[in-house]
């Protein structure tokens, strides 16, 4: 069955971006290893270099990817990631208003939180679908529409910026650790987002 999965690297204090939307400290991890790792687009021309435990566990991750889905800021931010972050993958946008301009490559423009994760799953077939953005996260997780996150914890505490659960309902939500990977400089940690009922 198809996931909808948010994948954010954080500090340790819940930071996913410093005040200036810069994401360093928290994607050293990607970049302080021995074991070359190709980014999921050939196109970006990227490669990440990753302990060993973390590129094994980043190669399951990218296998899982059908779909992805991103909030606006995260996309532009990054670039529109010159419209394929994934090889080819349909990218979501969730946006409050989309531009009269289309955007690139296989990327488009939702505005409804429930639209863009049904169009996301249907994309995916019967793989997952990969959420960036922390207000994005947040929204599909109010909605009750999140089933897992995949957090890469870095031990460094930023004090100040972009968090992950920032603006969340007063209601609890409760998770359930399903799989814990220690590599240097990282943590990757999934959880289970238990549904209400």
């Amino acid at each position: 069955m198809t996931k909808v999965v948010a994948i954010m690297s954080m500090s340790l204090d819940g930071y996913v971006a410093d005040t200036n939307d810069g994401v360093a400290e928290v994607f050293d991890w990607y970049f302080s290893g021995d074991v070359e790792v190709l980014t999921a687009s050939a196109s970006s021309g990227m490669t990440f270099r990753v302990s060993a435990p973390s590129a094994d566990h980043l190669r399951s991750l990218v296998a899982e990817i059908g779909a992805m889905l991103t909030g606006r800021r995260t996309f532009d931010n990054a670039g529109q990631w010159a419209g394929d972050h994934h090889d080819g993958v349909p990218i979501f946008v969730l946006t409050r208003s989309a531009p009269d301009e289309p955007p690139p490559g296989s990327a488009r423009y939702v505005t409804d939180v429930g639209d863009c994760v049904a169009q996301a799953t249907a994309a995916a077939g019967d793989r997952d679908v990969l959420l960036h953005g922390a207000a994005t996260a947040q929204a599909c997780l109010r909605a009750g529409l999140l089933d897992e996150m995949e957090l890469q914890v870095v031990p460094v505490l930023l004090g100040q910026g972009r968090r992950l659960f920032e603006d969340m309902p007063p209601d609890h939500v409760e998770l359930q650790l399903v799989r814990v990977l220690d590599g240097p400089g990282v943590q990757h940690l999934r959880y289970r987002v238990r549904k209400a009922g």
